[in-house]
């Protein structure tokens, strides 16, 4: 069965998706009205990580007794703007339910697993088809803390992920040291998930996959899709920006926190909310990690790239529409700059950029994954909150499956867009 798909998004799940769909012999039209990887997309500002280990939702038990100090604290890790609040609050309470116990949590990891195991494998073997191998590095993630009781504050997580199958290696005072030099002496302890990896620059690598679905048929055509047409139970077109119509029999939404309205047209409402993160880049530097690392201390991620080090993190939830508060970003850079002593600080500024995107996020930390409820020819592929990157080559297997008309490799049903009803 082959039919002329239109992936509507060229971000790293539309990317995915349309190779998937290209190789399963169907004719595929991207539609994104920004450049792919560019900056406007949150492909191109995320932390680079292709973390398999990353199964649990943002909501842990007892977050809830913190809300207070979210909204009176305008530059915490995790911020609520006043404004937004009456709007974001069912999602909110969505969101703190979802990580209410330790079985709802180890429910969403058993659920997560398998859609993220071996990710940096199948993101290895796409960065080669591509043309961009040395954009991809597989040698493990560190999470690092002052001590060993600040990994043991965080028990349960860590139990969580070995009850799924994940494996770690500790390191502690010297063997830390080791293996990252740079890193401030105040952190002792870390453990190193070898299994996981990185990417050194993930705009260029979404636009890599883009460029290889258009050299093995893809058409990119750089407009927004505005509505699907469903005509008996059947997809008919998508209306597009400009006026006009793409004549297709299917179709897939991988347009991350704008995807609300297509899904809506598609027959499901669903709690998408943009968890807003932010970037700071240094560039220029050979002075940092070794490995992509967490910092529990500055509850951020960093990650040297090929064009500087990147510290990225931060939740921010204020909506699509808002401006940026840049003094986040300079969160980040302070951490980053105390984190990492040899570091010049203050850093010259014209080495220092920054960066604001949106994580599509559902309030469980799990992705809308399936056929849509108006007709099997739509399926979502949207909301993955912060695993987008690293799921995105299995999302676009899972897309190309079900447009095929074959069962997906990994059971989907906990990510059904249905499943707020």
């Amino acid at each position: 069965m082959s039919r002329h798909v239109a992936v509507i998004g060229a971000g790293i799940e539309g990317a995915c998706s349309a190779l998937a769909l290209l190789r399963a012999g169907h004719r595929v039209t991207l539609l994104d009205p920004g450049r792919p990887g560019g900056e406007q997309a949150a492909s191109f500002g995320n932390a680079g990580w292709f973390s398999s280990h990353s199964v649990l939702p943002p909501s842990l038990p007892g977050l809830w007794r913190k809300v207070p100090g979210f909204l009176s604290d305008p530059l915490g890790p995790l911020a609520i703007r006043w404004s937004y609040f009456p709007k974001v609050l069912p999602w909110l309470l969505r969101y703190l339910s979802a990580g209410a116990s330790e079985a709802k949590l180890l429910r969403i990891a058993q659920a997560l697993r398998p859609l993220l195991k071996d990710s940096p494998l199948l993101h290895e073997a796409l960065a080669r088809e591509a043309g961009v191998p040395e954009l991809v590095e597989r040698k493990g993630l560190i999470h690092a803390f002052h001590t060993r009781a600040g990994f043991e504050a965080e028990a349960m997580g860590w139990r969580i992920r070995r009850q799924v199958g994940i494996d770690w290696r500790e390191l502690e005072g010297e063997a830390l040291r080791a293996v990252e030099p740079d890193l401030d002496p105040a952190y002792g302890f870390g453990v190193l998930v070898e299994e996981a990896g990185r990417c050194l620059d993930p705009g260029a690598y979404v636009a890599a996959l883009v460029a290889q679905a258009q050299r093995e048929g893809a058409t990119l055509r750089p407009v927004a899709a505005r509505g699907l047409r469903i005509e008996g139970g059947r997809l008919r077109g998508v209306a597009l920006a400009d006026g006009s119509q793409l004549d297709c029999e299917a179709a897939a939404i991988c347009c991350g926190a704008h995807s609300v309205a297509l899904a809506a047209q598609a027959g499901d409402r669903v709690p998408l909310e943009s968890e807003r993160g932010y970037h700071v880049m240094l560039r220029g530097t050979n002075i940092g990690p070794r490995h992509s690392m967490s910092l529990s201390a500055a509850r951020m991620v960093v990650n040297p790239m090929r064009d500087g080090l990147r510290a990225a993190g931060q939740v921010e939830i204020a909506g699509l529409a808002a401006a940026p508060n840049w003094k986040r970003a300079e969160i980040l850079r302070d951490h980053l700059l105390k984190s990492f002593p040899d570091l010049p600080d203050p850093f010259p500024a014209e080495r220092v950029s920054v960066w604001m995107g949106h994580r599509p996020s559902m309030p469980d930390g799990m992705p809308c994954l399936g056929p849509a409820s108006a007709t099997p020819d739509v399926v979502h592929a949207f909301g993955h909150g912060h695993v987008g990157l690293v799921a995105g080559p299995r999302t676009g297997r899972i897309v190309a499956q079900l447009l095929s008309g074959r069962a997906p490799e990994i059971p989907i049903a906990p990510f059904a867009p249905t499943r707020f009803r």
